[in-house]
């Protein structure tokens, strides 16, 4: 077990008559969510002492249900990969709309281009948050909830939090080393003013659980289903016990016009989708209605002297391809490495924090250039008649599958879809020409608010 090294106390970062004892450790890690119960499990087990906070209490809701197969492996190294198979539904692939027999096309997880398991699982978040915050315990960190850090400050020799309690207190909180996991809270992006919205893609979301929802029939019965309409997207993901969670993903300027409840408004809107209205005909909301907007950003720094962002913390853009549990789980695996390793080498932090940004962008860029034109009319017409030219099928399939980060077949061979993406384009270019009109016109609102 490695000693913790014990720096001098900083100056308090609240007042002096407020502080209820000052606690050190080595690494805090700053929300108990995926990516952060990932990072702690794995620092803990190498041996530092770890410290996990998150501001609310397990269970509670959330969305992101959907998971990779290239999950799989980060949960097997974890230890939880039979316990997460046991409250979760086994996810083959993902279908999308199409003018066949069926009405969709799947895209099996068993076509990736290397051997990823070929399936991957649906799960409510509340079990699988819990499930993993808990393993961390286990591992050996020490784990709080109710405990929201509120402020974070560097300095020469390590960081300072400032935390609230459940019952008022306040107490600041002294480590080596700090990983922001604080999802969309942004921590560090608000605090320090890093968090900007996409430029590039502005969107928000409106959800909830669902009962009674028709699934998919035989082998396909766990997939995620994917619908389109002119404002967006929605996410159909079949979870256990007959719930299943359905969301709307739109145009900001879209949720302007809802009239009545936001029940009565996320209703309109999935029955004006004729495929997926025939599969809503004995279903009934099992939950509350959820709207969030400001739905994509990106923080303009990944890391620094003594702190690191994980998972959305970083950067969010759209759920579209179930990126977001991967991406979060992913990098907290690597930060861990790169937190060990800077502890123990304190002059290899910068090198190792840059590769750690390279490595996490790559995946970030390939999951954002279709994130980007997913709702175009290229795109939906080569999702609705896909072609295995050139394995630009397996490496779409790979890609769905979260094989972003290891090798170059993947992003090789994606480079031959966008190639056959922008000539689609150029053959439909009056569809395109109409769709970027649409596209301007729904961000006009929004503009002239800024103005």
């Amino acid at each position: 077990m490695r000693t913790l090294l014990h720096e001098p106390i900083s100056p308090p970062i609240i007042g002096a008559d407020q502080i209820h004892g000052v606690v050190q450790c080595d690494v805090l890690v700053v929300g108990g969510g995926p990516a952060g119960s990932t990072a702690a499990t794995l620092l803990a087990r190498r041996g530092w002492s770890v410290r996990l906070l998150e501001k609310s209490a397990h269970p509670r809701f959330h969305i992101g249900e959907s998971l990779l197969p290239m999950n799989l492996p980060i949960l097997e190294r974890l230890g939880v990969r039979e316990q997460v198979a046991a409250i979760g539904i086994r996810k083959p692939g993902a279908d999308f709309p199409a003018d066949n027999e069926r009405g969709y096309n799947v895209f099996s997880f068993a076509e990736s281009l290397r051997p990823c398991g070929g399936y991957a699982y649906q799960v409510k978040r509340e079990q699988f948050d819990e499930l993993l915050f808990r393993n961390a315990a286990a591992a050996g960190a020490l784990v709080e909830e109710r405990a929201a850090v509120t402020e974070i400050r560097c300095d020469r020799v390590g960081v300072s939090a400032a935390v609230t309690w459940a019952d008022g207190s306040r107490s600041e909180v002294r480590a080596r080393y700090v990983i922001d996991a604080s999802g969309r809270d942004t921590l560090l992006g608000k605090q320090w003013r890093m968090k900007r919205p996409h430029p590039a893609h502005r969107s928000a979301a409106m959800f909830a659980h669902f009962n009674g929802v028709e699934r998919r029939s035989g082998e396909d019965a766990g997939n995620i289903s994917i619908y389109r309409y002119d404002h967006g997207w929605v996410w159909l993901i079949p979870l256990r016990e007959g719930i299943t969670s359905i969301g709307a993903v739109c145009e900001p300027a879209y949720l302007k016009q809802r009239e009545g409840d936001q029940q009565e408004f996320l209703w309109r809107t999935l029955r004006a989708i004729p495929a997926l209205a025939a599969r809503l005909t004995n279903a009934s909301v099992a939950s509350e209605v959820q709207v969030t907007g400001n739905y994509s950003y990106c923080c303009e720094r990944l890391y620094g002297p003594r702190w690191l962002l994980v998972g959305d913390a970083y950067a969010f853009l759209d759920p579209v391809f179930s990126s977001g549990v991967y991406l979060a789980m992913y990098s907290a695996e690597r930060a861990a490495a790169v937190v060990d390793a800077s502890l123990q080498a304190p002059a290899r932090e910068r090198r190792l924090q840059r590769a750690y940004e390279r490595d996490l962008q790559r995946g970030i860029r390939l999951f954002s250039w279709f994130i980007l034109r997913f709702n175009t009319p290229a795109m939906r017409f080569l999702f609705a008649n896909p072609r295995n030219i050139l394995g630009m099928r397996e490496a779409v399939v790979s890609m769905l599958a979260g094989d972003v980060f290891e090798g170059r077949a993947v992003p090789h061979l994606v480079g031959y879809f966008k190639l056959l993406y922008w000539l689609t384009s150029i053959v439909n270019w009056r569809e395109a020409r109409a769709y970027r009109r649409r596209l301007r016109a729904s961000e006009l609102p929004i503009l002239m608010e800024r103005t």
